[in-house]
C-alpha cells in the first residue's frame, strides 16, 4: 500500500512533465517553439489538457462491447503500473523485494497486450481492430529478442532479483547478504577478469564487466521501443493510416489513461534498462587511487544519504534514456510492417541468440 501511494503520484507527475518535455523536444528538433501560451513557457499546457480530458464526456460507441470497452484502459494501465513494484529505487528502497522480481516485471507488463487487443476488438470499428492486431503481432514478436537479452544478463549475474543485480554493479556489493552466502557472487566485482572491488563506478556496470552486453543493451532498447509502441515502431497507432489505432474510439478519462500508460511504459523500460545494463542506482564515478569518487557520491545502504544518492543516480540515467526515446521518435520515420518484422525476426533475434550463447561461454571461462 505504501509503495502504491509513492509510485502513483510519481508516475502521474512524470507523465505530466514528460508530455511537456516531449513537446518541447519535438519543437526543438523541428525548429519551432512548442507550447508557449498557457503559463510561463507553456508549462501549464499539459495540466490544461489533462483538466480538459477529465471534463470531457465518456463516450461509448453504440455498437461496442461496452463492458470490455470500459475495462480495457484499466487493464492496460494496471499492467504497466504494477511493474514498478519490483523496481529498486535505492539500496533497501524497493516496493517488492521478490527474489524473481525481473521475471515478475516481464510477466506483468506483457499483460498490456491483452488490454490493447480488448480495446481494439470491443470498439467494433475497423481502425481500432487493425491497430490492435498490429500491436499484438509487434509486441509478441519483439518480446522474443528482449527476453533473450534479459536471459543473457541473468546468466552473467546469476540472479533474477533486481536488487541483487544493482548491488553487483557497485562498491557496496560486499554489504549485500548474498555476498556472504554465495562465493560466485564475487563475479559481480570483476570486469574482464580484473578485480574492481574498490573501483566501482562505470567499471562495475554489466556492459563493462561483459562488453558484448553493449549489443544486448541496444537490442533491449530497440525491442522495448517496439513494445511501448513508440516511433518508429508506432504502426499500431499510425495517425496517417488508422487515425489513432486501437484507441481511436476512446475519449475523456479513458483516453487519458491510455496516454498515461504509454508514458509509464517509457519510464518502466528505461528503469529496467538502467538496472540490467547501466549500474542501476550506483554512481557512474569510480574510485581512482586516493580520489574516492564512488564512495563520496554513493551513500552506504540503509542511510539517508544512500537513499538520496541512489535515487538520484537511478533517475538521472533513466531520464537520459527517456530523452533518447523522445529524440528517436522525432528523428526517424515510421517503419513499414514488413520492415518491422524483418528487423525483429531476421536481425535482432539471431543476434540475441548469439549473445545468449556467448554469455554461457563467458560465464564459464571468465569465472
Amino acid at each position: 500500500m505504501i509503495a502504491f501511494l509513492i509510485f502513483l503520484p510519481f508516475v502521474l507527475t512524470f507523465a505530466l512533465i514528460g508530455v511537456y518535455v516531449e513537446r518541447k523536444v519535438s519543437a526543438f528538433i523541428q525548429d519551432r517553439m512548442g507550447p508557449m501560451e498557457v503559463g510561463p513557457m507553456g508549462l501549464l499546457q499539459t495540466l490544461a489538457d489533462i483538466l480538459k480530458l477529465i471534463q470531457k464526456e465518456d463516450i461509448v460507441p453504440t455498437n461496442a462491447d461496452k463492458w470490455i470497452f470500459k475495462i480495457a484502459p484499466i487493464i492496460i494501465f494496471v499492467a504497466v503500473f504494477a511493474g514498478f513494484a519490483a523496481i529498486p529505487f535505492a539500496p533497501e528502497l524497493i516496493g517488492s523485494g521478490a527474489a524473481v522480481g525481473l521475471l515478475y516485471v516481464l510477466a506483468i507488463v506483457s499483460l498490456d497486450v491483452i488490454g490493447i487487443l480488448m480495446a481494439g476488438w470491443a470498439s467494433n470499428s475497423k481502425y481500432p481492430l487493425l491497430g490492435a492486431m498490429r500491436s499484438v503481432a509487434q509486441i509478441v514478436s519483439y518480446e522474443i529478442p528482449v527476453g533473450l537479452v534479459v536471459l543473457a544478463v541473468v546468466m552473467i549475474t546469476q540472479t533474477l532479483d533486481l536488487q541483487d543485480m544493482s548491488f553487483q554493479q557497485g562498491i557496496w556489493v560486499q554489504s549485500h547478504p548474498a555476498h556472504t552466502q554465495d562465493t560466485n557472487y564475487l563475479f559481480g566485482l570483476k570486469a574482464l577478469g580484473v578485480d574492481v572491488t574498490h573501483w566501482g563506478g562505470f567499471f562495475s556496470w554489466n556492459i563493462v564487466r561483459a562488453p558484448f552486453l553493449i549489443i544486448a543493451f541496444v537490442i533491449f532498447f530497440i525491442g522495448t521501443l517496439a513494445e511501448a509502441n513508440r516511433a518508429p515502431f508506432d504502426i499500431p497507432e499510425a495517425e496517417s493510416e488508422l487515425i489513432a489505432g486501437f484507441h481511436t474510439e476512446y475519449s475523456g478519462i479513458r483516453f487519458a489513461m491510455m496516454m498515461l500508460a504509454e508514458y509509464a511504459m517509457m519510464l518502466l523500460v528505461s528503469f529496467l534498462a538502467v538496472i540490467l545494463f547501466l549500474g542501476s542506482w550506483n554512481t557512474p564515478l569510480p574510485n581512482i587511487g586516493a580520489v574516492q569518487l564512488a564512495t563520496w557520491t554513493s551513500g552506504a545502504p540503509g542511510t539517508v544519504y544512500g537513499y538520496i544518492t541512489g535515487a538520484f543516480w537511478l533517475m538521472s540515467k533513466t531520464f537520459v534514456l527517456v530523452f533518447i526515446q523522445m529524440w528517436v521518435r522525432w528523428t526517424y520515420p515510421r517503419l513499414r510492417v514488413d520492415q518491422l518484422m524483418y528487423l525483429c525476426w531476421k536481425v535482432l533475434i539471431p543476434f540475441a541468440i548469439a549473445i545468449v550463447l556467448l554469455s554461457g561461454i563467458w560465464r564459464l571461462w571468465m569465472v
